[in-house]
């Protein structure tokens, strides 16, 4: 006698809900849904089972996405003298299956969980995503799949490219399946991911002065971002002689490929959003998402780029938004080549983060500067100094803390100011610190 388990189905009489269970086999490890059997084994049998059999292939066939057709068997056996219908369903190798109506939501996706067919979780869809289309952001089938594209339709029609669904499927918008993929998501109207802009006031992230977020299109996200920027890029005039040079606070490449880095080269895997921070003094720009696995940043100095999102940056090359792929680093540093100040590049595990200087920045009377290296590392030079002294000390911890960067980044600055004879290491081990060096007297 049949029982109920999970990888088997009894029921009475063909109902609705089991094109559910189909889903749910399919999305785990298969199964047999068994129509003229009830609950407890006991063999009822159909009568009109051709009936029954059109039903269970049109509804399987209709309702249910992607295609499970090539993993379903339906057909007629005998037990105990009684015609019964069995569905066979072997597990799919599209996963997640879903009801059309309801797409790749818990609502529209079942797993088996004992002998229930059940909605999966989000966290259960998001691996069964993966599994199937492996590491890849871009190629993985977007969870959302009402997806419009006015906003990139526009900005390739602005840019003479054509964009329709021939052009979606070359651009990877449309997977294999048919289906959107998260490449499509990044630049639909419905795009989540987002970039925060905020202006502060001085030097310190204490005093917002104004403040935006953007979603949507990574297209649209990118123009709106650079217009905001823009505003603040401010056009100062000096005379050389009887001629006047109006100098910007920022070189326009500078903030174009910073920002392009920030929008390409991201970690869409994650939810956090991308922020840029202008200060008086400088801009910032943190990305979500580490140096690619075997490239280091004396390779990105260097040119060399291995793209995280190569679909995303093919996309930005046909439109003429990159050029070459690797050079980006390489125009912002360009273009302070005749500047005492430089950008300032950090990298952590899992982000990245571009300092541009303000070329137009006078801080009069509050710092001492030196005409070479970067403004940024001094000005956290000024910081670390000053914690020294009202605090007759500071610790690598407290450092990091202070100024909000890695382990890494703070164990150079030490060593630098160590060199500079800035700093002077106290203690050992554990209980090491740092005081301001003071010259021995004669």
């Amino acid at each position: 006698m049949l029982r109920e388990g999970k990888n088997i189905e009894l029921k009475r009489e063909y109902i609705e809900d089991i094109k559910k269970t189909v889903i749910a086999f399919a999305n785990c490890d298969g199964g047999e849904i068994y129509i003229g059997i009830d609950d407890n084994g006991t063999v009822c049998g159909i009568e009109d089972t051709d009936e029954i059999m059109l039903k269970v292939t049109n509804a399987v066939r209709d309702a249910i996405k992607p295609d499970v057709t090539m993993f379903t068997e339906c057909r007629i056996t005998q037990m105990e003298d009684r015609r019964v219908v069995c569905i066979s369903v072997q597990r799919g190798t599209a996963r997640p299956y879903y009801l059309q109506g309801k797409g790749i939501r818990p609502e529209g996706v079942f797993v088996r969980q004992g002998a229930s067919t059940v909605p999966a979780t989000e966290a259960a869809i998001i691996n069964m995503i993966k599994e199937t289309s492996g590491d890849s952001y871009e190629k993985a089938r977007s969870i959302k799949q009402e997806l419009t594209f006015e906003k990139t339709a526009e900005f390739f029609k602005k840019r003479n490219v054509e964009f329709g669904n021939a052009q979606m499927r070359t651009l990877h918008f449309i997977g294999e399946d048919g289906m959107y993929t998260n490449m499509a998501f990044l630049l639909s109207d419905q795009c989540t991911h987002n970039v925060k802009l905020a202006v502060f006031e001085g030097s310190v992230k204490t005093v917002f002065k104004d403040r935006k977020e953007l979603t949507g299109s990574l297209l649209g996200q990118m123009e709106e971002a650079y217009e905001y920027i823009e505003r603040y890029n401010r056009t100062r005039a000096e005379f050389e002689g009887l001629d006047r040079v109006d100098k910007k606070d920022y070189p326009a490449e500078a903030l174009r490929e910073a920002l392009l880095n920030a929008i390409v080269h991201r970690d869409y895997g994650f939810s956090g959003p991308t922020l840029i921070s202008i200060f008086d003094d400088r801009i910032e720009f943190v990305t979500i998402g580490g140096l690619v696995k075997g490239i280091s940043m004396d390779d990105v100095l260097l040119g060399i780029s291995v793209l995280r999102n190569q679909n995303l940056a093919n996309v930005f090359y046909r439109l003429n938004l990159i050029e070459a792929y690797g050079t980006g680093v390489l125009k912002i540093n360009g273009s302070y080549a005749d500047s005492s100040m430089k950008p300032l590049i950090e990298v952590s595990n899992n982000a990245f983060k571009i300092t541009l200087p303000n070329l137009n920045y006078n801080p009069g009377n509050k710092t001492s500067l030196k005409t070479e290296g970067s403004f940024v590392e001094k000005e956290r030079e000024k910081i670390i100094l000053e914690y020294c002294q009202e605090n007759n000390g500071i610790t690598r911890q407290e450092i990091q803390e202070l100024l909000g960067v890695s382990q890494a980044t703070a164990i150079l600055i030490i060593r630098e100011m160590i060199n500079q004879r800035r700093l002077v290491k106290i203690g050992r081990g554990r209980n090491v610190s740092y005081g301001v060096y003071r010259k021995k007297a004669d």
